[in-house]
This record gives C-alpha cells, structure tokens and sequence, in this order.
C-alpha cells in the first residue's frame, strides 16, 4: 500500500505554493475514493454472513448462514454453473485475443483496430446482452432468417436458447465483450516492447511472422495483460446483469442468487445472501490463485516449445482460425445491435417475418415520458462521476510530474499503483456493495443521487486513471522547459500548453468512464436502494418479458449514450484544431 500510495504521490519533492499543497492531498482523497468503499462494504457484507447484523436481529456470530447457503435448494449447480461461466468465457477470450493479436499484428488493418471496435466496447454489457436475445431467441432474428423456407417452422421451435441451463448464451455474450477489451489490452502492450524489430529478427531466422509473434512477443506482452485478464475472470465469475438477461433462471449464477436473496423482502434472507457473496468472493480469489498457479505450471512447458526451435507447427493455422472466430463473434455483436434498434422502431413483427412489415416511430414516442427520467439519471450520474474522477486524476498525474522520484522506485511504485487501481475491478461488486448499502443507510445517505455517483465513482475513477496515465506519463517535457523558459507559471503551462496537447486522450479517457458509469447496474441498484433508475437498470428489468420494441427502445438508448460520448471525444478535438495537424 505505501508505494501504491508513492505512485499516486511522487511526494519526492516539496511545495510551497497553496495550490499545489492541494494537489499533495489528491492522492489520499483518490485513494480513500475507492478504497475506502470497498474495505467498508467487505466488512459490512462479511459480518452478516456470519450472523452479526443487529438492526435485523442478527446478535451474536454464527456459522448458520452457511449452513443454510450450503443447504438452499441449488446451490450446487449455482456454484458449478458459475465456475463453468466464469472460467470458460475466461478462457476462450484470452485464447481469441492472442490468435487475433498474432494473427493481426503484422498487417495494416490493426492500426485501425480501435476505431473498429470502439462501438463493441462502448456498448454496455447489457445493451449487448439484451441484443443478443433477441438473435438467438426461438423467435429471434436468426431462427426468422432461415423460416420456413430452411427448416418449414412457421411457429417457433420449442428449443431451449436464452435461458439455457448449460449457460452457453452468457459465455458467447461474455466472450464477446471480453475479447475485444483485452485484445486492445494487447496492442497497448505492443507499445512497450520492441515488437517490429525483434520479429523482423526471428523473422531472418527462419520463423513465420505468427510463430514470431507467439515465441518472441507474447512473452514480453503476457506479464502486462495479466491484470487485465484477471479482471476479466473476476468480472466473469461475479456478473449479474449479463446473467439476468441471458443466464438459467432456476437456479442462476450464484452471483444472481445471492442478489435476489438481498432483494427478498424477509430480512432474514440477508444473512445467507452475505453468505453467498462472501463465497464469491472466496471463489473470486481462489480462481485468479488457480489461473497464476496455472501460469506457473505452463511457464516451463512454453519454454521448452520455444527452445526446440521448430519453424513449422500450426500457430500460423490456429491463429487464423481464432481470427476468423472471433470475426464471427463480432459480427453477431454488430447485428445484434442492428436488431435491438430495429425492433424500436418496427410495427407488429410476428414469426416467420425475417424483416418488420414496416417502421414506426411510436414505440419511441409512447414511451419518451418514461424513458425522459432514467435518461436525464444516466447522463447526470455519468457527468459528475466522470468530472469528479477527471479531477481527482488530473491532481494525480499532475502531482506525479512535479515532484518525481528516483527512477527505480517510482517503477516499483508504479506498478504496486496498478494493482491498487484494479481493486474495483477484482472484488466482486456483490461482495462490498450490499455491506457499502447498510452503511450508507446508516447514515442516511442512501437512495439519492449522490449515493449512486458515489458508487459508480469506485468504478468510473479506475478506468480513467488507468486510461490517462500512460499518455500523460509520455507528454514531451521539452514543451514545459520550453513554457517555464518564456515565464510561464507551471499553472500556466498545464492549463495553456499540457492540457491542450493532451486534450485528445483526456477526452477519450472521459469517453471510456461515462461508458462505465452508464453500463453499472448493481452500483445503482444498491446504493439507489431501487428508487434512483437509470436506463441500466430499466432496461435488465423489462428484459424479463415486456414487448420486444419497448425493450429495444430502452437498451437502444442506453447504448447510444456512450457511442455519442466517444464520437464527440472523437469529433472535438477534429474542431478545436482544425489547423493544428499533431493535435487534431
């Protein structure tokens, strides 16, 4: 913790000026941002799940909790059905981003990767989800395409799709969100390493431009996506959203278990839903332990394949299977989108009609008073979180790069300061934030705004800073000497000469925070204690079974948001300097 704090910090230095004092105390506050909600809720969340909870009679501390998780009806396929989810969606994306990454690498196409997939990973998790039922659906979009000139059904067949006990639904939906998060993960890696030129060189000995990549790259790269890959088996082991819409029902996910026991009106369930989220939390734990354990084993197996030297192998095949994969997976994320907001806007669409009879603008018109209060929520929570978090990065960074430090501490302190930061994004949201609930009951803070943008913050913060740092860490400080040479103040140089160049990141970080804040679900549920409604958390509770178009018009709204968001950081900078080439 203490050179996580230094890598926030970088107090080597000392200020005299008020101002700057004040961005001395920014690392504390962006820590205590996050952390503190997290340690609280850990605690409130495990003291009920071993009976102690006095406000709803729970005196004294007892194993009852989990004796009666252990013998709740289902348990043991909600935790399996969890393992299988997490591990195998888990899987298949590291495994899909390593053989696009390999696959790509060399090829022109991926410089422009990014703006490819900026609408994939803008849109929320649930959006996506909410989408892809409505393909893979009896009466969905695919099963439409083919009937019943390929397969004679005129009503939809009684097959078992979302819903599926095997959870094949929530895996393919999962991988394709995770896929494309760490296959950017991957090339922002790329920039750390030598990449061209150590596979030109493997490249003259002999090596194919992909086994290059595998046996001469990735090791470099893997250490870098680790974190990222670990947040992506936490996320998938603990999502609830995602599992509401797409996942078994009876039982589902543990994590979903435990959310309805929480949601049970008999407080007494609140004990074994403690329970159930402190398991996940174990499981969680236990999950990334078994994945480094697995590193380890496999590390002397790579090894020993990279030092026999072979040129052949079927890298070269696997890859461009993995690729073609994932192209797949791609697509159906697109057209699941294109019929989310097809279905706003068709009249009555019934089976086998592979396209609407026709358009219409009514499903938007009738439910614009309804949408008109979620949507304002959305927007407001996602600004403030995003401005409050900006802030708190800004001092941060700005702190970081006046004061310094000696060069091997301030990397060793850097990289304890990652970890730090992917603490939201290890613990299992269901594991602090019903404990972060009674304590915001506590003290009256509860079901308000203000709570809600204190929870998305915990999340919001992360991902900016994570977003942010590298590009401002890589500003040219020749542009400050040049500034402080001329008189300017080191006020005046950041707000006149650093914020200008940097302005295209800062608007694509604050892109990245508002998709985040706009895609929480569980955050506002608990910390808005069900009053405070964004389209989220509208949209996964229509998913149960309202109309088809009043649910696409909800899930196409809360997508938009974000893709508006990360136009404009796209477009703005275009306009600001229209004759600046290096900023635009």
């Amino acid at each position: 913790m203490a050179e996580a704090l230094h890598a926030l910090t970088a107090s080597a230095g000392t200020a005299t000026s008020g101002p700057s004092r004040l961005l001395q105390l920014a690392p504390v506050l962006t820590v205590a941002a996050f952390a503190a909600p997290i340690a609280c809720g850990l605690i409130g969340t495990m003291m009920p799940a071993f009976g102690w909870l006095p406000a709803i009679g729970g005196d004294r501390w007892s194993l009852d909790p989990w004796r009666a998780l252990f013998d709740a009806p289902g348990f043991a396929t909600s935790l399996r059905l969890t393992l299988v989810v997490g591990w195998t969606s888990t899987l298949i994306s590291v495994l899909l981003a390593l053989a696009v990454a390999g696959f790509l690498h060399h090829r022109a196409s991926a410089k422009r990767l990014g703006t490819i997939l900026a609408p994939l990973l803008a849109m929320p998790h649930s959006a996506l989800a909410i989408g892809f039922a409505f393909l893979i659906l009896p009466s969905g979009w695919l099963v439409r395409w083919v009937s019943p000139g390929l397969t004679g059904w005129s009503i939809p067949p009684d097959v078992s799709t979302v819903g599926d006990a095997s959870g094949w639904p929530l895996i393919a939906a999962l991988v394709m969100k995770e896929a494309p998060f760490l296959l950017l993960m991957i090339f922002g890696a790329l920039n750390q390493v030598r990449a061209p030129a150590q596979i030109a060189v493997a490249r003259s000995m002999g090596y194919g431009p992909m086994l290059a990549w595998f046996k001469v790259v990735l090791p470099q790269v893997y250490p870098q996506i680790r974190l990222p890959i670990y947040a992506v088996l936490a996320f998938s082991l603990s999502v609830v959203d995602v599992a509401i819409v797409l996942g078994p029902g009876n039982p589902p996910t543990l994590a979903v278990q435990a959310v309805r026991w929480f949601a049970d009106p008999n407080t007494a369930r609140y004990f074994i839903a403690a329970a159930a989220a402190t398991l996940l939390l174990g499981v969680v734990s236990a999950s990334i332990g078994a994945w480094y354990v697995g590193e380890r084993l496999a590390l002397p197996l790579f090894r020993r394949w990279v030092e026999r030297g072979a040129r052949g192998g079927a890298a070269a095949i696997a890859a461009g299977v993995g690729t073609a994969a994932g192209g797949v997976l791609a697509l159906l994320a697109v057209i699941s989108m294109l019929g989310m907001l097809l279905w706003s806007v068709a009249v009555p669409w019934r089976f086998p009609q592979a396209f609407p009879p026709g358009l219409t603008l009514d499903t938007w018109v009738r439910q614009s008073g309804q949408l008109a209060g979620p949507a304002w929520t959305t927007l407001l929570v996602g600004v403030a979180s995003t401005a409050v978090a900006l802030v708190l990065t800004l001092a941060c960074l700005e702190n970081e790069s006046r004061t310094g430090g000696s060069a091997g501490r301030q990397k060793r302190a850097l990289s304890a300061s990652v970890w730090l930061l992917y603490v939201p994004l290890l613990v299992p949201q269901i594991a602090f934030l019903f404990g972060l609930q009674v304590l915001l009951i506590r003290l009256g803070l509860d079901a308000n705004h203000l709570a809600v943008i204190s929870a998305h913050l915990v999340f919001v913060l992360p991902y900016l800073f994570l977003s942010l740092a590298d590009p401002w860490r890589a500003f040219d400080t020749q542009y400050a000497r040049a500034a402080a040479s001329l008189g300017a103040s080191p006020w005046r140089m950041f707000f006149r000469v650093k914020l200008p160049i940097l302005l295209k990141p800062l608007l694509v970080a604050c892109a990245v925070a508002f998709a985040v804040s706009a895609g929480q679900y569980l955050p506002t549920l608990f910390a808005g204690a069900g009053r405070v409604a964004t389209l989220t958390t509208e949209a996964v509770t229509l998913s149960a079974g309202a109309d088809r178009r009043v649910i696409g018009a909800w899930a196409a709204l809360q997508a938009l948001f974000p893709l508006v968001v990360y136009l404009l950081a796209a477009v703005v900078p275009r306009m600001l300097y229209t004759h600046r080439k290096g900023l635009a």
